[in-house]
């Protein structure tokens, strides 16, 4: 079998499609459904960072507190050098600037927006989702508090709540469509 000869990076990487929103928004199974659409990579912020630390991410979240997570999380999003791939990140990403100008320069910024109650429910279903929150906080407090940094930082804001994952994955897509080609 003859070998393949290795395929150089591109000098001008293409752009990315990245996802922000809250813990439960979806931006996984978005991600996904994006990348198979487009056949771009897919990457997972929070699979990066538990590969870092070696640990599952709500571990991660309890070791730490929230100041040091947030930069340990924007500058591993700092550090990413990807063509073509949607990135899913943490639903804290959007408290470090240097890491969300770092994303706004790889290509779209997509806003999963869900309804406080759909986010309330789904991590009631899953708790061990690694959420980083001050002590005490609510998280509805912590949902007022995000919201404008997530429509501040989205080129693009896809009213999730009301459609499912590939529904939002076409939605996005259509909407991308000359970057995605």
């Amino acid at each position: 079998m003859p070998r393949q000869a290795f395929i150089a990076a591109p000098r001008r990487p293409a752009p990315c499609i990245a996802l922000i929103g809250m813990a439960g928004a979806g931006k996984s199974t978005v991600g996904k459904a994006i990348a198979r659409l487009t056949g771009w990579a897919y990457m997972d912020t929070d699979h990066l960072l538990e590969a870092a630390y070696g640990a599952p991410l709500q571990r991660v979240v309890e070791a730490l507190d929230k100041k040091t997570f947030i930069r340990a999380e924007g500058e591993m999003i700092c550090s990413i050098r990807a063509s073509r791939t949607v990135i899913a990140t943490g639903g804290s990403a959007v408290y470090h600037e240097a890491a969300m100008r770092h994303l706004t320069g790889q290509g779209a910024v997509v806003y999963l927006d869900v309804p406080f109650a759909v986010i309330e429910r789904r991590i009631a279903a899953k708790p061990d989702r690694g959420l980083v929150m001050a002590p005490g906080q609510t998280l509805s407090a912590l949902f007022a508090e995000r919201d404008p940094l997530y429509k501040a930082w989205a080129t693009l804001r896809c009213d999730a709540g009301r459609k499912n994952p590939g529904q939002c994955a076409r939605w996005i897509v259509e909407r991308l469509r000359p970057e995605t080609d």
